[in-house]
């Protein structure tokens, strides 16, 4: 079956845009076919949104700017912020479907298809967004994820993209009770290497660091953010302070550090600009001690041993009832706090400190939580 051109809209009106990445991986049942056509014979493939971003300036000198998975979560956010942005001359934007982001040239493509190569002519830099965090199936989630990281830098290469920027997550620093606060950004990767999210992202990280090997002339460069909070953020660490109370090991002190979406956003332009370069942290300033997180968030710990906290959500994980392996389960009651010292130095600041991003978190529970549910019959 050939791939829809695109200026086909595969959701529909009100279709997959308001899916999750996890449940439109779900629907597909593995990589899609190759394109019938070489990619290079689809002149026609580009859609760019006739209502242009109010405040567009004029493209400029700026580079032309791909992002995958540009209809949903930080792909969108980030789509928005640079085709605002003066410093980038055009913004290409790359999912499975087309978005709402105006201003910005639509190029529909499935990140597991090496066709993707045929959606980068013209692109100066590639920044990845298309990573599934979910807690579903940990192989399907695993299988999307790696083959992604995988196509999305061969078909760089391929069609000769200078600069491909990948986000991870300061997850792949391991969580760990003994681990020093903050971590320093060239501390080792110090993730286990399983089933995990984390165990996810380490191997993205591995693809990354083999790939001046297989790929030479290109740069790649890692972002890796702190516990992402935001709209449309939905991760193990947004769930757990959406919990009734906040779980904790015995006599271990957990600190907690944010990274809010616009932050992320903010720090991703940098490095579209060149500003920053190499692999970095992304992060509020500091830590909140379990107190501050107490207090702020309303909710209360529940303290248990650490053999009995792990030990039970291990067993509970391998019978399909816990969401999240012991080793994801490690990064909400141990701390992996990281200095964000590269983007210090190039003189960026967070818009938002720990304590602001968690009371934003806190006030959109309270709101889902007093919504009313479906009438009763």
């Amino acid at each position: 079956m050939s791939r829809p051109s695109d200026h086909d809209d595969p959701a529909g009106p009100g279709g997959a845009a308001g899916e999750s990445r996890s449940v439109r991986r779900r629907a597909a049942a593995g990589p899609p076919a190759p394109a019938a056509e070489p990619a290079a014979a689809q002149p026609a493939a580009e859609l760019t949104v006739a209502q242009p971003a109010r405040g567009r300036p004029a493209p400029g000198p700026g580079p032309v700017v791909a992002i995958t998975g540009a209809a949903h979560g930080l792909g969108h956010a980030l789509a928005a912020t640079l085709a605002a942005s003066a410093r980038v001359g055009r913004v290409v934007a790359i999912d499975n479907h087309r978005g709402d982001v105006a201003g910005v040239t639509w190029r529909l493509a499935d990140v597991r298809d090496p066709a993707l190569a045929g959606r980068l002519t013209g692109v100066d830099v590639l920044v990845h967004t298309d990573v599934d965090l979910g807690d579903s199936d940990n192989r399907a989630r695993r299988a999307f994820n790696v083959r992604a990281a995988q196509t999305v830098l061969t078909a760089a290469a391929a069609g000769r993209v200078a600069r491909v920027i990948l986000v991870t997550s300061a997850m792949v620093y391991g969580a760990r009770a003994d681990n020093p606060v903050p971590l320093a950004e060239t501390a080792p990767l110090g993730a286990d290497a399983d089933g995990s999210v984390a165990g996810d992202l380490l191997e993205i990280e591995h693809l990354a660091e083999r790939s001046p090997r297989t790929h030479p002339g290109m740069t790649v460069t890692v972002v890796r953010p702190a516990a992402l909070v935001g709209d449309s953020v939905d991760t193990l660490v947004v769930r757990h302070f959406e919990a009734a109370r906040l779980l904790t090991v015995k006599g271990c002190a957990q600190r907690w550090q944010f990274c809010h979406i616009d932050d992320l956003v903010s720090a991703l332009e940098l490095a579209v600009a060149g500003d920053v370069t190499g692999n970095f942290a992304v992060g509020c300033d500091g830590w909140l001690e379990l107190a501050e997180v107490e207090e702020i968030s309303g909710l209360r710990r529940i303290e248990l041993p650490a053999a009995v906290t792990l030990g039970t959500a291990q067993r509970l994980h391998r019978i399909g009832i816990a969401p999240a392996p012991i080793n994801d389960l490690r990064y909400l009651v141990y701390p992996w706090v990281v200095d964000c010292r590269t983007l210090r130095e190039a003189g960026w600041r967070p818009a938002y400190d720990n304590a602001a991003v968690l009371r934003a978190a806190s006030h959109a529970r309270r709101r889902r939580s007093q919504r009313p549910g479906p009438p009763s019959r």
